[in-house]
């Protein structure tokens, strides 16, 4: 600052901009469709907050809500919502040319006076103590090339000068001014002031403070009322500055405006600044501006001078940018759906690693209650490729419950379910890439005829294909039988798998183990995809899939059943509270150093290292009590669909094996010895009555399922 005997000069911070993607859009509808070439000037409006951070300040930001609705011949503001504390509404007036040429052709002289002529006048008027967010008023030019989508612009912020310049002496921080008692008190006021709806976005007022150090904030309209009581006064404003020796822009005209209506050559102001959104004295600044005789301020016919064009990186010239990629409607949708995901990054979960989640490919078996909420999990995870795979029809039952249909589906005898569900997908978010696949999956007893086995056989090479090309697999069908062939696939191929199965009032949601001959893994290498299919030996015994408890091999569970037992009878609330956890499930296991090798994490284990806690191996709820508990399961070498002997007998025989499998039911059985296991257990004879453990205490060891 430059010295004189009086202080320092008073320089200003200047304010800066920040225009919102969501405005050019909003800016390039009304262009295209009311304005045409119609250049009148467009009431636009801007906000603006405290300063909220010791080492950056806020900008006068412009939304896609600071144009008006409608623009007609006799413009009126936008409508905005008052008593936002983060967004103080500011008026602002917008020139946006036809041409290019039209745009540089302006006379930015003769604009910026006309815009602070109205603040000249606001303040004469008495308008400016009544709606003091004039004295912000601010100015834009642009001109929009909608055909290459590039956006050229120039803000001004009009600041009427005082001649000469006001000086500033004892500029310290709030805190070194304020004595303890009354920092106290004006810390509370301000908490009162801004938690109101009624004055927390009006950016300036007055903090008066009594002979008892106790502070109140008002209205500048109760200047009159404060002036002559003996009482400390300053004259307060949201600062948007965070520099330690200069307030923010917005002081300027709160000057002029004290001077010319209240002719005060001595000013008290407080530059209020928050932290966490409670003012921070250390932060905020306290000054006292000297004001000389200023000529231009005298005769109010005469209208200062007046600055206040934004400077691009120093200079004085307009800014530019091009938005060809991220105007597209379509890249829009992306940037706002990944907004949720990217905000998740600043604090909440720095890991979260959204480039992994963007590129996975997801193959949900089963279009249904559970297939079309893992879909719209997924879609708000980030996850844009999913391949939904059904054989069924959309029927009149089913748009109430699957939430990705709707009637139209059902008509004219209802549309493939995996179609139907890939156009919703797509007009929700047409990003996506969605494929819709219409096979039916070969289940072990539903034998099929001699003319039947070639196209039996070629829906297992389409399957093993679709799994072979995806890096997660969700087994969503009704029946059990139906989830048996893609869990052999995917124990072969190493895929991430997850189970979701439903009751009538429970549920149940588990990740396969790691297939046998993929059992372990480089445990210092990164979560990625590539990580997720590694081969070797494990030494530990790896987790069990859903078929690994079963003694029996997997039967047709629909013949000789009535209707309610045929179709899948649950309650509403029930599919999408395991739905969600089962994608909740997908996304740890990306995010677990150790993928799909993780060991099971139980809730009662204690704090979890991981950034998204634990990693269970089964999660098995009931809503008839409520309640929700993580089990374990291991795996077993007698599984029909993913132990060694099962998984080896594949790979030696292929679609014979599968062919086998699928018509003679007990050909599982016999081939993993289940078939001997239960005659081993027939035989054996207990003699409950005479049986004692010697102990006479009940046995509370744990069992793992």
């Amino acid at each position: 600052m430059a010295a004189n005997d009086k202080g320092s000069i008073l320089q200003f911070a200047p304010f800066q901009s920040l225009v919102d993607e969501g405005f050019w859009h909003r800016l390039s509808s009304l262009k295209l469709n009311e304005l045409g070439i119609d250049d009148s000037p467009i009431p636009i409006t801007g906000f603006f907050a405290p300063c909220a951070h010791s080492q950056v300040s806020n900008h006068l930001t412009l939304l896609s809500e600071s144009l008006p609705s409608e623009v007609s011949s006799e413009s009126s503001a936008p409508l905005t919502t008052k008593g936002n504390r983060n967004r103080c509404s500011v008026p602002g007036i917008l020139y946006n040319t036809n041409t290019v040429e039209s745009f540089h052709a302006l006379d930015k002289l003769s604009l910026l006076k006309s815009e602070a002529k109205k603040i000249w006048e606001d303040i004469l008027s008495g308008k400016a103590i009544e709606d003091s967010s004039v004295l912000a008023r601010f100015l834009l030019i642009s001109f929009a090339d909608l055909k290459k989508w590039n956006f050229h612009y120039w803000f001004a912020f009009p600041a009427l000068v005082l001649n000469p310049p006001a000086t500033v002496v004892e500029l310290k921080p709030a805190s070194h001014w304020f004595n303890l008692e009354e920092a106290e008190s004006v810390s509370s006021s301000f908490a009162q002031w801004r938690s109101s709806n009624l004055t927390s976005d009006i950016p300036f007022f007055l903090v008066n403070i009594d002979s008892s150090s106790q502070a109140s904030i008002k209205h500048l309209r109760d200047f009159e009322a404060c002036q002559n009581n003996g009482e400390k006064l300053l004259f307060g404003f949201y600062d948007p500055c965070h520099l330690p020796n200069n307030p923010g822009w917005p002081l300027r005209n709160f000057l002029a405006l004290i001077y010319s209506r209240w002719n005060l050559k001595s000013v008290n102001f407080l530059c209020y600044r928050e932290n966490r959104g409670f003012a921070d004295l250390t932060l905020s600044l306290v000054g006292k501006a000297l004001i000389d005789d200023t000529q231009g301020f005298r005769d109010q016919q005469c209208m200062p001078n007046v600055v206040g064009w934004e400077l691009n990186r120093g200079k004085k010239c307009h800014k530019s940018i091009n938005l060809a990629k991220s105007m597209d409607p379509t890249r829009l949708a992306i940037s706002a759906a990944d907004l949720n995901l990217r905000l998740m990054r600043w604090r909440a979960l720095p890991s979260l690693n959204i480039n992994i989640l963007s590129s996975l490919k997801c193959l949900l078996l089963g279009a249904g209650t559970l297939g079309c909420q893992v879909a719209r999990m997924l879609m708000a995870w980030g996850i844009r490729k999913i391949t939904l795979v059904d054989s069924g029809r959309v029927a009149m039952s089913n748009p109430l419950r699957q939430s990705l249909y709707t009637m139209e589906d059902c008509l004219n005898g209802g549309d493939f379910k995996a179609e139907a569900a890939v156009k919703s997908l797509n007009r929700i978010f047409p990003a996506m890439e969605a494929e819709g696949v219409v096979i039916s999956i070969p289940m072990p007893g539903h034998p099929v005829s001699d003319n039947e086995a070639a196209s039996m056989l070629d829906d297992c090479r389409r399957l093993d294909d679709l799994i072979n090309s995806h890096d997660a697999v969700f087994l969503l069908t009704d029946t059990r039988e139906s989830r048996w062939l893609p869990t052999l696939l995917c124990a072969n191929t190493n895929k991430v798998t997850i189970t979701a199965a439903l009751g009538f009032d429970s549920f149940l949601v588990m990740r396969h183990g790691a297939g046998p001959s993929g059992s372990c893994h480089d445990s210092t290498s990164q979560t990625n995809i590539a990580n997720l299919s590694l081969n070797a030996a494990n030494t530990k015994q790896r987790l069990g899939c859903y078929f690994c408890n079963d003694v029996v091999a997997p039967i047709d569970s629909t013949a000789n059943r009535t209707l309610d037992q045929q179709c899948t009878v649950t309650r509403p609330g029930l599919a999408p509270i395991a739905s969600a956890i089962a994608v909740e499930l997908l996304v740890g296991i990306l995010h677990h150093p150790e993928g799909i090798y993780a060991e099971c994490e139980l809730s009662n284990s204690g704090a979890s290292e991981q950034p998204l806690g634990i990693l269970p191996h089964q999660i098995r709820g009931s809503l008839s009590q409520f309640s929700q508990m993580t089990l374990v399961g291991r795996s077993s070498n007698t599984c029909t669909a993913c132990s060694s002997l099962v998984v080896s007998e594949y790979r030696n025989r292929g679609m014979d094996f599968i062919l086998q499998a699928i018509n003679h039911p007990t050909y599982l059985e016999d081939l993993t010895g289940l078939t001997e296991l239960m005659k081993s257990t027939s035989s054996f004879q207990l003699d409950w009555d005479n049986y004692t453990d010697g102990s006479g205490d009940d046995d509370d060891g744990c069992i793992e399922i």
